[in-house]
């Protein structure tokens, strides 16, 4: 019996059962890391393409309503053209995830430089038309604020309709709503 026993494992005893736990741990939060980073590239893909979407469908309308009344602004043109054409450069899938073996130069799109430039077009585009742009409320960094201010924003407090006093009725607990 004494053949069997080590002293050497009994000293790393508390060593070996961490670094166990801890390639467990490991193994599971990379699991789970991969599946939360795939849902939240999902969601913020969706809203990035919510605003892009919106833009575009802005550009097309407003180029089928120049084309079908022969309008000649020059410069709403040029604007329409040049909006459309920057969306048409913004990716539409993963290129990291799609090819992997793909070329460095379709990898290294700055998207938070191309929607900056799509915004400034699509706001230039909205001046030579004479149309207040639309800020999304998506926007999640500071260029929501560059012409949305609190005078021209709607209130979140607005009323709908005004309740008549004969319609505000005790409820339990003498709340009333």
């Amino acid at each position: 019996m004494a053949e069997h026993f080590d002293l050497e494992e009994l000293v790393h005893l508390e060593q070996t059962f961490y670094d166990a736990g801890y390639a467990d741990g490991f193994a599971h939060g990379r699991t789970h890391g991969l599946i939360e980073g795939r849902a939240l590239g999902r969601e913020k893909g969706f809203e990035i393409w919510e605003e892009i979407g919106f833009y575009e469908g802005f550009a097309l309308m407003w180029q089928s309503i120049y084309a079908r009344q022969g309008v000649q602004d020059q410069r709403a043109v040029h604007h329409i053209k040049h909006l459309l054409g920057l969306i048409q450069q913004f990716p539409r899938v993963n290129p990291s995830a799609a090819q992997p073996n793909a070329p460095s130069e379709d990898i290294d799109i700055d998207m938070e430089k191309l929607q900056r430039q799509i915004r400034s077009r699509y706001k230039a585009l909205c001046a030579s038309l004479g149309v207040r742009p639309t800020l999304r409320a998506n926007i999640s960094n500071d260029d929501a604020g560059d012409g949305d201010d609190a005078e021209t924003r709607p209130s979140s407090t607005r009323k709908v309709w005004a309740l008549e006093e004969g319609a505000k009725r005790p409820t339990m607990h003498g709340l009333s709503f």
